[in-house]
């Protein structure tokens, strides 16, 4: 989990806790959240939205609730289509998503990346590092496997500028970065496909525990369809991936961090990308589950967005937040500072498929300062997700040139 996401979901009043309660409440959370339904494997953590970077490095930034942002845009119409405002856009492709095919399997393939500031004196440039793929597969019902693939990806520029002043500065196959209270240093290499197979899984049989660890793949089909039924289920006080509210310490974390004012969108969009980028859920629960979100206070359709792999899609969005890095456990003085960004889920217009789920810039500042707004942070992007009938495998080509 990066350093970034593990404090931004951070929330305000009553009372303002310190940072470093803050970051407790938060790694509590997101261990919640993040728990992997079956066994890891090495150097993977099989987490429902966030990197591979340290979990002390929560304690390197104090966060700050800000209201604003996330007015609705109007979409711009190629000719021949219907005049959809922002909302409306989104609504249209949760129809889209209800109509798609189910099948025998369903697989997701999750690419995770987190980005770095390069500055030589030849000139400032971006990197994603921390970057890993995984690839999950799981028959329609038990007893027809399921599969577990990872690997880490190189580190990439992410624009042709970039890449420009990348080889301006003489083109370095390995990225120093200081990550939260260590430094990291990525490389350009990939590592190959890391399996992890039925014949290892915790479930050999197949189908395996979604959500709150108690369903099954059957169960996955018997969800409601409603939006109503699916907000309190998944986006209330209560839900938070699954029906009823844990107990316990799990209970109490989300009750600290969880439901507080306007940040509440934030948790809201990461749960439904969570659930509809790891879980094989019926296409009418994906629709439900697209059209409760984009009926929540706080929640606002923005029009199109682009995702981390190129692809156009209709977007929904947060409020956006302060964060700011204090340098409290070191890191160069460049990186501290205070940046603002919300959060952004979006779907494909066409099909009502999840593409990512994205931290943007909207303010610069801090470690992000040289960059413009609209600059992707952190992301979890779909590269696929579907229904099908042939058993699936990891695919052999790198998503990134």
């Amino acid at each position: 989990m990066d350093e970034v996401r593990m404090v931004r979901e951070s929330y305000a009043e009553p009372p303002r806790p310190s940072p470093q309660q803050l970051a407790q409440e938060i790694a509590q959370v997101k261990a919640m959240l993040n728990e992997p339904r079956r066994r890891t494997l090495p150097r993977l953590r099989w987490g429902l939205g966030g990197g591979l970077i340290a979990v002390g490095a929560a304690l390197t930034v104090a966060i700050t609730l800000v209201g604003g942002g996330g007015g609705e845009n109007t979409t711009v119409t190629p000719p021949g289509q219907v005049n959809l405002d922002a909302k409306g856009a989104v609504l249209a492709a949760a129809q889209k998503a209800e109509q798609q095919p189910s099948g025998n399997y369903w697989y997701t393939n999750v690419i995770q990346g987190q980005a770095y500031i390069m500055r030589p004196k030849t000139g400032t440039y971006a990197i994603d590092g921390a970057l890993t793929e995984t690839f999950n597969w799981s028959g329609a019902k038990t007893g027809m496997g399921e599969g577990y693939a990872g690997r880490d990806l190189p580190a990439h520029l992410k624009t042709a500028q970039d890449k420009a002043l990348w080889r301006k500065a003489g083109s370095p196959s390995t990225f120093p970065v200081w990550s939260g209270d260590k430094a990291l240093t990525f490389s350009s290499k990939p590592v190959k496909w890391q399996l992890d197979g039925p014949e290892k899984g915790t479930y050999p049989r197949g189908g395996g525990k979604f959500l709150d660890g108690n369903k099954s793949v059957e169960d996955l089909q018997n969800l409601p369809t409603d939006p109503a039924k699916l907000a309190k289920m998944f986006l209330g006080p209560g839900g938070m991936a699954g029906s009823g509210a844990p107990a316990g310490k799990a209970a109490k974390a989300q009750r600290a961090a969880g439901m507080r004012g306007a940040a509440n969108a934030r948790t809201q969009i990461s749960m439904v990308s969570s659930v509809l980028g790891s879980n094989p859920v019926p296409p009418k629960v994906r629709a439900g589950l697209m059209r409760a979100l984009a009926n929540q206070p706080g929640v606002h359709a923005i029009g199109r967005a682009t995702d981390p792999l190129g692809r156009e899609g209709v977007a929904l969005a947060s409020d956006d937040f302060a964060t700011t890095t204090t340098g409290e456990y070191g890191g160069p003085k460049a990186e501290r500072g205070t940046y603002r960004s919300r959060e952004v889920i979006i779907f494909d217009e066409g099909t009502g498929e999840l593409l990512s789920r994205q931290d943007v810039l909207t303010s610069p500042g801090g470690k992000y300062s040289e960059m413009k707004p609209g600059f992707i942070i952190e992301y979890s992007t779909v590269r696929s997700a579907k229904w099908t009938d042939t058993k699936p495998t990891p695919p052999a080509d790198l998503p990134f040139d």
